[in-house]
């Protein structure tokens, strides 16, 4: 099974933050980061579009340069990160899944992923375009696309770009979904999966991966503490 740390390990330490990637990075294949960029054109690793939520700031990610945006704090001192200093965690076997939250910088991020020299990396969004555009920079890396409906026949969206993978909505995966998957050449990665019944589930589904909240609790389990 295919363990990526949502947003590092969100439910351990501050979403998207390089504590939170260190925290995910031990028990993880992957770990996740959210990107936006910043006024003045930085990639920087938050979810939301703006800054309410998850720090002590207000008002759009995009209404600030980096250096305002680094003033603020992202949860228990940490600050947002940038695509950069992400880049340049070593995080040993652990690789990356960066899911593009805005589109119009796939050239820009591209070209940082290829100089980082990262080999195990997953580019990911809700955003057909954002993953046309991408795909073709980055030949190496997998694509994933993101989905929370059924609507517009996610498999053949994913099977254009061409895609690797598609990440529904767990609630969203059945043995259909899953058949048309695999006849389709692509892996199944569900989101968000946080207890062992949704662990367990996974399984029956045979899906190929999960995203958790807490990928040490999810290694535990597949790793045989909760396999029954």
């Amino acid at each position: 099974m295919i363990i990526i740390g949502h947003r590092g390990a969100r439910a351990i330490r501050p979403e998207n933050t390089i504590a939170a990637l260190q925290e995910g990075g031990r028990c993880a294949d992957y770990v996740e980061i959210d990107l936006r960029i910043s006024r003045d054109g930085v990639p920087v690793a938050i979810h939301d579009p703006t800054l309410d939520r998850t720090t002590d700031g207000t008002g759009p990610v995009s209404a600030y340069t980096l250096s305002d945006l680094v003033q603020y704090d992202a949860g228990e001192g940490e600050v947002i990160p940038t695509l950069a200093s992400v880049l340049a965690l070593d995080l040993g076997d652990c690789g990356l899944v960066i899911e593009l939250k805005e589109g119009g910088y796939e050239d820009l991020i591209a070209g940082m992923v290829q100089a980082s020299g990262h080999t195990k990396v997953m580019i990911v969004s809700f955003d057909p375009d954002c993953l046309r555009r991408i795909a073709p920079l980055l030949p190496d890396a997998r694509i994933g696309y993101i989905f929370r409906s059924m609507e517009g026949d996610p498999i053949q969206v994913a099977s254009s770009f061409p895609a690797a993978a598609i990440l529904p909505r767990f609630d969203l995966i059945d043995g259909d979904l899953v058949a048309a998957a695999r006849a389709a050449g692509l892996l199944v990665i569900g989101w968000t999966l946080n207890t062992d019944e949704e662990f367990a589930g996974a399984v029956l589904l045979g899906i190929d991966g999960v995203a958790s909240d807490d990928p040490c609790r999810a290694r535990q389990y597949y790793d045989g503490g909760g396999m029954r």
